[in-house]
């Protein structure tokens, strides 16, 4: 493959792009008149496609297209190396087929972190995330399973007959023609598109309501029944045991409803994955009542040569039906009603290799004229080890109680059908006092309850884990036999803290032998004392990175509210992290230069991909270590939850991280006014926007944190350390506002670029946290409403008129910032956040407007259709990036806004700053370790307000 490009335009370019080029062993042949790149054979289209766009980039788009194409190149040589090793790149812009919009998205089913399956609107099974940062969206719907991820679609069936077999209807419960059938039918296929597919949906409607759905069949198939689906699945807030439970319950219930109250038997089919995976075992069960009779079909297959086939089977049911003598025979059923005797049968032949093998439960029942009936069915899949791809393995949650056997889910498929009415009870107790709260707008309940789909959906894993020690790591010697590590201690003679180093030599990538073990902190501050496991959720399931650090400081606030123990575990593996150091090299995509993956002091940016919490910071587009959000973002939500909260132990445990997290940032305050400086790249959450000098977004985020940070140390007793923090604070507040306050908002920086003075919509993010930890407001009042109106008015108001969510940056002038793809965007999440904001500055009207824009854009049937699937962003013509994004979950910073913890209601007035007395020392940050043991010991007691101590 030869491109040429005149070497006129761009022999000036060459030389610089050859480095880059070089990965992907491209080279350039000079003549007199041309310049030829020649391309090996073996690179895509899409390598060539990179290679000419950097030329065109480079020569007449200028240098910042040409920086973001040098990107694409070394992101692209990256993703092909992972895919050598067998990996998936935590970020791969090139392969989206996995990941495409679908209108037809639901509830998905079971509890968080044991793998997930979604249900489509239409009754499809798909969505499929059972292996780790896997996930498979289409459909399948067939009853087979494939080897990565398994799939089991659990195509639901109905048969109705009436008196004397004149009216007979079947039909798959699923209208339409659906992806996975086929364009066309052939009549001699022998699989499922030989079903009744028959429901038209013209008549049936789709109730949504996370963690519970609804689907009324009025009329269809037959004309004088109704029939309503009740899907169910164990997302209790507080309930650290069945939230974590991998089942579903599904009750059918004719036109008038009703429940039998009968606990009948149960029956269970399991089945595990092929070979080369973790197995998977899946169990369907339907109640047996005094009026339903339960069958079994153990195995069908899909093509001739099986035994029974797929056509056959649906044959012999509506035979079957077509001979019964009754006014109304209904058969709900997952696949029909079948011999006894199948009962008897036993464990069915596994399948050979590249075949497809089904089973199915059927529930039979009978109605009398005018009578209600009601049949109930579970689905319960059971995967007890989560294995990451460098080796490292776990239990998942779930097993702590019904155990690492993968005939768990028989147990599981029992327990649901037993305890789903409790189930629904605990979930409408905890659903209903927002329900009823007429002060709510109605899109917003809604809202906020569907958004929390992505805690079960967000490729979540809940394991068992109370320590993460070595002990823990099943099969450590065959993970890293490989690595010969050796651990040692030293000293770390900079900070005076100890800290355990691992060095490693291996034969990976990576240039350096220097690693920070996971054991640096005492592992006294990881005590099992009502221990709730770790808690692992994708920052999207395109940007496969766990916990996402700086999209987690908008997402918290759902797990703070509903999961409290599981995000105060999160910060403790963040604060575990902050004193940790790897040294191994990486290369950062973003310039091409190398560093060490994890810096001691600094937060890293996400826990990891394919060896969480052993291996952080799988991002490497920036070096992260020289990010400014990240370290004021972590001392900002441990405060915010050390308040919350009141959990005084909490506290303790991560008071070492937070010092250090602070001390660390002391290096880019660099002209010694207290502020941090942004260094002239997008050294933040919006890694593509750049930043210089002082900016609203970090600048605001970092007094917020001196002030937490001061607070925090003097409920702790460490009074020299909240002194310190709050001589910065007094003077860098003022500095602040000097230098970007311009009398109606903040500026974005205090550079002298072209979008220096644009609004940017999430400039308030440190108000934010400061009222929602109950601090003193950073700024004067009207300063706080006059920014936030200047958003609503610009920001908001003037795309779309308010219809789109709120724009990341808009110019004074009321054009939208194009300075880059983020400055022009709508992030869901971040309009959440500053609606949230909104909310505490008393501006509830423009906050519901603002955040009614990401419903209709997104939810409403005149949106885009991305119901449950909400991506991180949009443009102005609707185009998505991101979808099933972390961030939205930034709507219960909205509800914790509306009704805010009692520790935060009840705080006393005071203004917390006013209680640290100045001495005459002056300095900058100690690095004088001071006990946190020793200085706790002061505080004797601890009420229910963080502000408050009798002592």
């Amino acid at each position: 493959m030869l491109h040429e490009i005149s070497k006129e335009r761009f022999a000036d370019s060459a030389e610089q792009a050859a480095r880059d080029l070089g990965e992907l062993k491209c080279k350039f042949v000079y003549s007199s008149r041309l310049i030829s790149l020649v391309v090996p054979k073996e690179l895509c289209v899409v390598e060539a496609w990179l290679v000419a766009t950097f030329f065109i980039a480079e020569r007449i788009h200028g240098l910042r297209e040409s920086i973001l194409v040098r990107l694409g190149i070394r992101i692209w040589s990256y993703v092909r190396e992972e895919a050598s090793h067998g990996r998936k790149a935590p970020i791969d812009p090139f392969t989206r087929e996995s990941c495409k919009p679908s209108a037809s998205q639901g509830v998905p089913l079971g509890g968080m972190g044991s793998g997930s399956i979604s249900r489509g609107f239409r009754g499809e099974f798909r969505q499929w995330q059972i292996i780790p940062s896997l996930c498979e969206a289409s459909p399948v719907m067939a009853n087979q399973f494939s080897v990565s991820p398994p799939v089991f679609p659990l195509p639901i069936d109905i048969f109705i007959s009436r008196e004397g077999g004149n009216k007979n209807f079947a039909s798959v419960l699923a209208p339409g023609q659906h992806e996975g059938l086929g364009s066309s039918r052939k009549p001699d296929d022998q699989g499922i598109s030989s079903w009744g597919w028959n429901l038209s949906g013209q008549h049936s409607t789709y109730h949504a309501l996370f963690p519970r759905a609804w689907t009324v069949y009025d009329g269809e198939p037959d004309p004088e029944l109704k029939i309503s689906c009740r899907q169910i699945s164990p997302f209790i807030p507080h309930n650290y045991r069945e939230s974590s439970l991998p089942a579903a319950v599904f009750v059918y219930t004719n036109s008038i409803g009703g429940s039998s109250h009968l606990s009948g038997d149960h029956v269970n089919e399991p089945f595990q994955t092929a070979k080369g995976n973790l197995p998977v075992t899946f169990s369907i069960a339907a109640c047996e009542t005094q009026n339903v009779s339960v069958s079994v079909l153990p195995c069908f297959g899909l093509s001739e040569g099986s035994c029974l086939t797929a056509k056959g089977m649906w044959s012999k049911m509506v035979k079957y039906t077509e001979l019964i003598l009754i006014e109304i025979i209904i058969c709900f059923f997952k696949d029909g009603q079948f011999d006894q005797e199948n009962f008897n049968s036993g464990p069915s032949m596994p399948s050979s290799a590249g075949e497809t093998l089904c089973a199915a439960v059927a529930a039979s029942t009978w109605v009398e004229p005018h009578g209600k009936c009601t049949v109930a069915f579970s689905l319960a899949w059971s995967s007890p080890k989560v294995k990451f791809v460098k080796g490292s393995t776990f239990n998942r949650r779930y097993t702590k109680f019904y155990g690492t056997s993968e005939k768990a889910a028989v147990d599981l498929a029992h327990d649901a059908l037993t305890h789903y009415n409790r189930w629904e009870e605990e979930i409408e107790k905890w659903q209903n006092p927002i329900l009823k709260d007429e002060t709510l707008p109605e899109w917003y309940k809604f809202t906020l309850f569907n958004e929390l789909y992505f805690l079960v959906a967000g490729g979540t894993i809940w394991i068992d884990s109370p320590l993460l020690s070595s002990s823990m790591r099943n099969d450590q010697d065959q993970v890293r036999e490989l690595e010969n590590a050796v651990v040692k201690e030293t000293e770390d003679k900079m900070n005076g803290r100890k800290r355990t180093v691992v060095e490693r030599t291996t034969e990976c990538t990576y240039e350096s032998t220097a690693i920070t073990g996971h054991n640096c902190v005492d592992e006294e501050l990881c005590r099992d004392d009502d221990d709730v496991g770790r808690f692992l959720y994708l920052e999207g399931v395109e940007y496969i990175m766990w916990c996402t650090y700086d999209v987690h400081f908008y997402a918290s606030f759902a797990l703070l509210e509903l999961f409290p123990r599981i995000e105060l575990n999160i910060q403790r593996d963040f604060a575990r992290a902050v004193l940790c150091e790897d040294g191994r090299k990486v290369k950062f995509l973003a310039e091409g230069n190398w560093g060490i993956r994890k810096v001691y002091g600094a937060v890293p940016h996400d826990l990891g991909t394919h060896d969480p919490w052993y291996e952080m910071n799988a991002y490497n587009i920036h070096d992260t270590s020289k990010w400014k959000d990240l370290n004021p973002k972590f001392v900002l939500q441990v405060y915010r939850d050390f308040a919350a909260t009141s959990d005084l132990q909490f506290g303790i445990d991560v008071w070492p991280a937070v010092r250090a997290a602070m001390e660390y940032m002391d290096q880019f305050d660099r002209d010694g006014d207290g502020l941090i400086e942004n260094d002239g790249f997008p050294d933040q959450t919006y890694d593509t926007w750049t930043v210089h000098g002082v900016s609203t977004y970090c600048g605001c985020l970092w007094l917020a944190a001196l002030q937490a940070a001061a607070a925090m140390a003097l409920e702790l007793g460490d009074r020299d350390f909240a002194e310190i923090c709050k001589r910065k604070f007094l003077k860098a507040k003022p500095a602040f506002e000097e230098k970007l306050w311009n009398g109606s908002y903040f500026n974005y920086d205090s550079g002298s670029s072209g979008n220096s003075k644009s609004i940017q919509a999430d400039q308030l993010a440190g108000q934010w946290y400061t009222a929602s930890s109950g601090l003193p407001s950073l700024f004067e009042d009207s300063k706080i409403k006059s920014a936030l109106r200047k958003v609503y008015d610009f920001n908001v108001m003037k795309v779309k008129g308010g219809r789109m969510g709120a724009v990341n940056g808009m110019h004074p002038n009321g054009k939208v910032d194009e300075t880059c793809m983020q400055s022009r965007e709508v992030w869901t999440g971040v309009t959440y956040g500053v609606a949230a904001t909104m909310i505490f500055a008393g501006m509830e009207e423009e906050a519901f407007t603002t955040a009614e824009g990401i419903f209709l854009a997104g939810w409403s049937e005149d949106g885009y259709g991305y119901w449950f699937q909400t991506p991180e962003a949009w443009t102005m013509d609707g185009h998505y990036r991101s979808l099933m994004y972390m961030r939205p979950l930034a709507i219960w910073g909205m509800q914790y806004a509306i009704n805010r913890p009692k520790a935060i209601l009840e705080a006393p007035k005071i203004n917390i700053m006013d209680r640290i007395h100045l001495s005459p020392v002056i300095g900058g940050f100690s690095h004088n370790e001071t006990g946190v043991r020793k200085i706790v010991t002061k505080a004797r007691c601890f009420s229910n307000s963080v502000f408050h101590c009798a002592c």
